[in-house]
C-alpha cells in the first residue's frame, strides 16, 4: 500500500500555496518538478532547482538542495510517537495496564521557496509575513540581537558616573564609531569611481558604447550585439559561436568618436598640429575622401560580457597608442594621431544598488 501524499505548505517571498507530494514515493526531482509548474509564471518560467529551497527545523533554516538533504528533510517530517500520560489515582489503585503510545497526527510539511539569482522584495513592495525571513518573530529577534549603540551623550554620563568601567565603554564607542566612519568613506570613495566608456562605431554599427579597459587582452563584442546586428547568424544553436573558448569574428574597423577639448596630458601634441598633420597624409593618400576619425581594423572576438556591447582590450591600446592620466581619468589620447577621445566614467549598479566590480 503506497503511502498517501501530504499537504505540502509553500512560502516565497510574494505569496504562499499549497502542494501534494508523497515523502516516501516521490523524489526530490520530482518535488522539484511540481514546484516549477506551480511558479511558472511568477518566475518567468526558471526551473525550480538547488538553492531554491529553504526548510524550518529546531528553529533554524535548513538548505534542501540534493538528495543527501531532502533524505534528511524527509527523516525529520516523520511523526513522533510518546506514551499515553495515566491518571495518578489510577495507578495508586493498584489497577494494570499496559502501555499504549499513540502516534501524533503528521504536521504539514513547510518549505521556502526563492530564486536565489533575484533580490528579495523591499518595501513599498509586498512582503509575505509567512516567508522565513519576513516573518514577525524573527524580526523582533533581529531587533533584539542588534539593540542600538549608546549615543554619546550617554557616553558622557558614564565618564562622569564611573570612571573605570566607563573609560572602557567610551574608548570602545569611539573606536567602533571610527570603524563606521572610515567604512562609509570607503564605500563613497568606491561608488564614486567608474570605468572608462568610449563612443564609436564597429563594422557597420554607428554609435556604440565601449568599454576602454586594458584588463582584457583583445576587442569584443557580446552576443546579443552580435545577434542583433549580424556578426553572427540570428538561428545560432548552443555549442555554436561560443561557450567553447574564444570564437573568432573576423577584422573590422573600428573608429572612436574624437574630442572636442584638447588633451592636458604633457607630452600630447595640439590639436590642431595633430588635426592638420592627419588631414596632410589623408589627403595625399585618398585624394576626394570626406574627413572623419580614423578607422582602425582590429581582430575581434565572441564575448559573453553581458555590460557592455563593445570590450576594447589591451590589443586596442596597443595599436592606438593610447595614453591615460589619473589627473582626469576622462582625459584618454591616442598618440598614432594626436586625437583626444570623447570619453565618460560609467558606474555600473545591480538591482540592489550595489556597484559592480568590472574586472
Amino acid at each position: 500500500m503506497s503511502a498517501p501524499s501530504v499537504h505540502m505548505d509553500v512560502h516565497t517571498p510574494n505569496s504562499s500555496f499549497v502542494i501534494l507530494h508523497s515523502l516516501t514515493q516521490e523524489s526530490l526531482q520530482s518535488l522539484f518538478d511540481k514546484l516549477t509548474r506551480k511558479v511558472h509564471h511568477s518566475y518567468h518560467g526558471e526551473r525550480v532547482g538547488p538553492g531554491w529551497l529553504k526548510y524550518e527545523f529546531n528553529d533554524s533554516i535548513w538548505d534542501l538542495e540534493d538528495e543527501s538533504d531532502y533524505t534528511i528533510f524527509v527523516w525529520r517530517q516523520r511523526p513522533s510517537t510518546s506514551p499515553v500520560e495515566h491518571d495518578p489515582a489510577e495507578l495508586s489503585s493498584g489497577v494494570s495496564s499496559t502501555s499504549v503510545t499513540t502516534a501524533a497526527v503528521p504536521r504539514s510539511p513547510t518549505l521556502y521557496l526563492h530564486d536565489p539569482n533575484q533580490p528579495l522584495p523591499v518595501p513599498p513592495e509586498y512582503q509575505n509575513a509567512s516567508y522565513y525571513i519576513f516573518h514577525p518573530s524573527r524580526q523582533v529577534n533581529h531587533s533584539s540581537a542588534h539593540p542600538h549603540k549608546p549615543t554619546k551623550s550617554n557616553n558622557a554620563s558614564t565618564i562622569r558616573k564611573g570612571k573605570k568601567k566607563g573609560d572602557k565603554n567610551v574608548k570602545g564607542d569611539e573606536r567602533l564609531e571610527e570603524e563606521t566612519s572610515f567604512k562609509q568613506k570607503f564605500n563613497k570613495f568606491h561608488s564614486e569611481n567608474g570605468v572608462r566608456t568610449v563612443m564609436g562605431s564597429i563594422g557597420p554599427v554607428q554609435n556604440v558604447r565601449m568599454l576602454l579597459k586594458a584588463g582584457y587582452r583583445h576587442v569584443y563584442i557580446s552576443r546579443k550585439f552580435a545577434l542583433e546586428n549580424g556578426f553572427i547568424p540570428a538561428d545560432t544553436a548552443p555549442g555554436h559561436y561560443g561557450y567553447t573558448g574564444l570564437v573568432h569574428l573576423g577584422t573590422w574597423p573600428i573608429t572612436l568618436t574624437p574630442s572636442t577639448v584638447p588633451s592636458q596630458l604633457p607630452d600630447a601634441p595640439p590639436a590642431s598640429v595633430a588635426s592638420h598633420s592627419d588631414s596632410t597624409t589623408t589627403k595625399s593618400k585618398h585624394k576626394g575622401d570626406s574627413k572623419g576619425p580614423k578607422p582602425t581594423m582590429m581582430t575581434v572576438y565572441l564575448s559573453e560580457e553581458p555590460h557592455f556591447d563593445v570590450v576594447l582590450g589591451r590589443s586596442f591600446f596597443e595599436r592606438r597608442q593610447i595614453r591615460l592620466t589619473s589627473v582626469d581619468p576622462t582625459d584618454v589620447i591616442c598618440l598614432d594621431t594626436g586625437e583626444k577621445i570623447e570619453c565618460e566614467l560609467v558606474i555600473l549598479k545591480d538591482g540592489r544598488g550595489e556597484i559592480v566590480t568590472v574586472t
